[in-house]
């Protein structure tokens, strides 16, 4: 049985294609994920007995996976409906308090994240994974400390691929992308071996591609990317990484093609964003332009949109002079919510599209305070140092985000090779 609500994102993907003039070859059939079956059992337990707690609990579990397989935020609404019947139950659960702190930190609200996961810690000590989703709230609001903290509890707890994983991400920010590669691969193998869900495994060998992708690695990157395909057929991430990939190689018509198909799995603003960006590249100007409004529709799509995808639009306006104003309402707004680097970046980066140079400056070194390894950051430095007359200086972090990866954006990185090469 399909959940309710999975065909109305499928379609709205469908129809949006369609209408940008997208044909698929043949229909594509959705196949039934461990997921699907853990929500009807779940709901069948429910319907013999509608006050049980933990099949309240089961469901919510459930829903979280399906959120995370098809990346239909929907879901989370369902996971979080169902966590909250289950502790209107048995509310000392401790189970149900963590998974609906991991709700609410899907859906951005950081604050109450910590609060639940302090609270579920409190309810059981030894749960390593509250402490997991509380370094993670930590991480989304620029606390790395705290973060830190909370990691080593996890791992004193728990060694799984959860565990792992949330580890790399820190250490990746943190401007050490060897170690946060070998913390995935770790991650990966207890993943295998322990038979955790396939999209699980999937999103880690996914994120070692985008950490050997963020090295200018591609060789390495399209291995990884092929095998979270192998792993979880038609992920919508490996497929939009691997259209990267075949982008920065000059192989544009497939990385169309994998572009479409990441898009018809679930429309996020990133990968139609990048599918414009290629058509530019291409110059295929009226498809860019089609896609550039997709990427907006998306963005105001629900009330939920329009919290999610905050960063994502405010990235967008800015990289393509739309709405610099609005690109600058949302970075505000994002740091209201989040205060890690990116939130400073993106910040940065709509205030030098504004000509507020010295603002800018002030807000891309909070960005870069980590020595995160990005070549966006650094490409953003050398624009805003450019802007404000530090030719040396900005011609200098450009070659940085050459050098870190000369692949980094299909459009951005010729322009940061033409103002080192010829000068601003």
């Amino acid at each position: 049985m399909r959940p309710a609500g999975a065909l109305t994102r499928t379609t709205i993907a469908l129809a949006l294609l369609l209408g940008l003039g997208w044909v698929p070859a043949r229909p594509v059939r959705a196949e039934t994920t461990r997921a699907d079956r853990a929500i009807g059992a779940a709901q069948r337990s429910l319907q013999r007995n509608p006050y049980d707690a933990t099949a309240y609990y089961r469901l919510g579990d459930a829903y979280i996976q399906k959120a995370r397989e098809t990346a239909d935020v929907a879901y989370f609404v369902r996971a979080r409906d169902a966590l909250r019947k289950s502790l209107a139950l048995a509310p000392q659960h401790g189970g149900a308090t963590r998974h609906l702190a991991y709700v609410l930190y899907s859906v951005h609200e950081f604050a109450e994240t910590a609060v639940l996961a302090t609270k579920a810690i409190e309810l059981d000590p030894g749960d390593g994974h509250a402490y997991g989703i509380l370094g993670d709230a930590m991480l989304e609001v620029g606390d790395y400390g705290r973060a830190e903290a909370a990691y080593r509890r996890m791992l004193e707890r728990e060694t799984d691929l959860y565990a792992w994983s949330r580890l790399a991400g820190l250490k990746s920010v943190r401007g050490d992308p060897a170690s946060a590669i070998e913390t995935l691969t770790r991650a990966i193998d207890e993943g295998k071996a322990h038979q955790r869900p396939r999209e699980s495994v999937a999103w880690a060998q996914w994120q070692v591609a985008v950490e050997h992708f963020a090295l200018g690695d591609l060789k390495a990157a399209e291995a990884r990317y092929r095998e979270s395909l192998a792993t979880f057929p038609n992920y919508h991430r490996a497929l939009a990484g691997l259209a990267q990939v075949r982008a920065a190689q000059t192989r544009y018509a497939e990385a169309v093609d994998l572009y479409q198909k990441a898009i018809a799995v679930v429309p996020l603003p990133d990968y139609a964003a990048a599918l414009g960006d290629l058509y530019v590249k291409m110059g295929r100007l009226d498809a860019a332009r089609r896609h550039y409004d997709l990427v907006e529709y998306i963005g105001r799509l629900s009330a939920l949109n329009r919290t999610l995808y905050n960063r994502e639009l405010a990235y967008f306006y800015a990289d393509h002079d739309r709405q610099l104003d609005r690109a600058l309402e949302l970075a505000r707004r994002e740091l209201d919510v989040r205060r890690d680097i990116y939130a400073y970046d993106v910040l940065a980066w709509a205030l030098y599209k504004n000509g507020r140079l010295a603002e800018a400056r002030e807000a891309i070194d909070q960005a870069m305070k980590l020595g995160t390894r990005d070549a966006r950051l650094f490409f953003h430095a050398g624009m805003i140092h450019l802007g404000l007359g530090a030719t040396d200086a900005g011609r200098a972090y450009l070659g940085r985000a050459i050098a870190t990866n000369p692949y980094f954006h299909v459009l951005q990185a010729d322009l940061a090779r033409r103002l080192v090469s010829d000068g601003p």
